[in-house]
C-alpha cells in the first residue's frame, strides 16, 4: 500500500488560542497540552489526519535558528506499512535523514527527513495520535479461564437446563435446515 499523509505540523505562537480556534471552527478533537523533548504540543484530529500544534523550544528537532519567530506549516508526515523499504525509496529519490524524534520502539516515534528543497517530512509506521490508522499497543494476554466441571456455569451466569439447551439446538437446526441428530434423524445437506 502507498504511504498515506496522516500528519501536518504547524509552528504557532499561541498554542492554546490556536487549539481553541481549530476546535471551535472545525470541530476537531484535541489532546491535552504536553511538553515533548523538542516542543510544547497539542494534537488535534478529525479522526483521519493528525494536526500537531507546536511551539518549538530550540533548533534541535525544528531546524530553525529562531523557532519563536517562525509561524506556519513546519512539516507533514506519511504513515507507511514497510518502514525500511520506504526509507530506502526516500533516500534513492534524494531525500536526506534529518532527525529521529524518540526511539523506534516508542509509540509515537517519527523519523524526519528533508526533501531536495529542504522541506521536512516525517515517516512513521504506527500512525499518529487520534487517527484511525494509529496502531493499538499490543494487549497483554488474558489469563486462560479455568475449566469448569461439566454442567456448571460461570459465576453470575445462569446455567441453561438440558431441556432448554436441547430446544435451542433444535431451533438452530431448523434455521440452518439441518436435522437434530440427537432425535435419531440424519443431517440433510
Amino acid at each position: 500500500m502507498a504511504a498515506r499523509i496522516r500528519h501536518i505540523a504547524l509552528a504557532v505562537k499561541d498554542i492554546d488560542a490556536t487549539a481553541d480556534f481549530y476546535e471551535k471552527a472545525f470541530g476537531l478533537k484535541r489532546s491535552p497540552k504536553a511538553e515533548g523533548t523538542t516542543a510544547w504540543r497539542v494534537y488535534m484530529s478529525d479522526g483521519e489526519v493528525n494536526l500537531a500544534l507546536l511551539q518549538y523550544k530550540s533548533e534541535v528537532g525544528s531546524g530553525l535558528k529562531n523557532p519563536g519567530e517562525f509561524v506556519g506549516i513546519h512539516h507533514f508526515g506519511f504513515q507507511c506499512d514497510d518502514f525500511d523499504a520506504q526509507q530506502k525509496r526516500i533516500e534513492a529519490a534524494g531525500g536526506e535523514f534529518f532527525f529521529d524524534l524518540g526511539d523506534p520502539d516508542d509509540d509515537d516515534f517519527e523519523r524526519k527527513f528533508k526533501d531536495p528543497n529542504g522541506i521536512i517530512f516525517d515517516l512513521n509506521w504506527k500512525g499518529w495520535t487520534m487517527t484511525s490508522g494509529k496502531l493499538k499497543p499490543k494487549a497483554k494476554a488474558k489469563p486462560a479461564r479455568k475449566a469448569r466441571p461439566s454442567g456448571k456455569a460461570r459465576p453470575g451466569i445462569k446455567a441453561k437446563t438440558k431441556p432448554k439447551l436441547a430446544a435451542a439446538k433444535a431451533r438452530s437446526a431448523r434455521k440452518t435446515g439441518r436435522r437434530n441428530p440427537v432425535a435419531g434423524k440424519a443431517r440433510s445437506k
